[in-house]
């Protein structure tokens, strides 16, 4: 994009702050309005400045990076959340996916960094190979949606609007029509009081 866009980097190193912000700067189409060095204070920038993207490391002190990414997306539920740390812990994982992070690689990649935001902002989300690799894992056990009152076709529409898909897609793999994918959407967001598919999306990661 031609415009640049606001990312703010949160991280307890001021080392690493200092050379995230040199290598996002690099690009040129990279606004960065400030740097936090905890997750209370990744919150407060958050509210203070809306930026297009917060990139936070996970282990910040007491109040971690996936705190404040809680916090940030309780409020701000389109916020966009890229997690960079050093940790590849299974549980930092899961949690980052059910609070609907944008992505999570490592500090390691550094070369991953800029295409990586690039994505986000294009609206993917991103992981390193080693994050990847994990994911199978991560997603073998199936959502618990039973209190939800959702049909088998229902969870299965939930499933993959989380996975980026558009509703021609859905109905091309679930062999419906797009009106069906539509319909059933609506009843979707009914059910669980939601606005639009980013919060059914969100919904998902959720309730993993």
């Amino acid at each position: 994009m031609s415009e640049k866009y606001k990312v703010i980097i949160a991280d307890d190193d001021n080392l690493v702050c200092t050379a995230l912000e040199m290598i996002l700067k690099s690009g040129n189409k990279i606004e960065i309005p400030a740097l936090g060095h905890d997750g209370q204070e990744a919150v407060r920038l958050y509210e203070q400045y809306r930026p297009d993207l917060m990139l936070l490391d996970i282990r910040m002190g007491e109040f971690t990076g996936l705190d404040a990414a809680e916090s940030i997306l309780n409020s701000f539920p389109d916020a966009k959340i890229l997690f960079l740390t050093t940790f590849e812990d299974d549980e930092y994982i899961a949690r980052a996916l059910k609070l609907g992070a944008k992505g999570y690689i490592l500090k390691q990649n550094f070369d991953c960094i800029l295409p990586s935001i690039d994505a986000v902002m294009n609206g993917q989300r991103v992981f390193g190979d080693n994050i990847i690799n994990k994911l199978p894992s991560l997603y073998s056990a199936a959502p618990s949606f039973e209190k939800y009152d959702l049909s088998e076709r229902e969870i299965q529409v939930i499933t993959k609007i989380a996975d980026g898909l558009s509703n021609r897609e859905i109905a091309d793999i679930l062999f419906l029509s797009e009106g069906t994918v539509r319909n059933y959407i609506s009843v979707i967001l009914e059910k669980l009081n939601l606005r639009d598919r980013t919060q059914i999306a969100i919904f998902y990661y959720k309730n993993m």
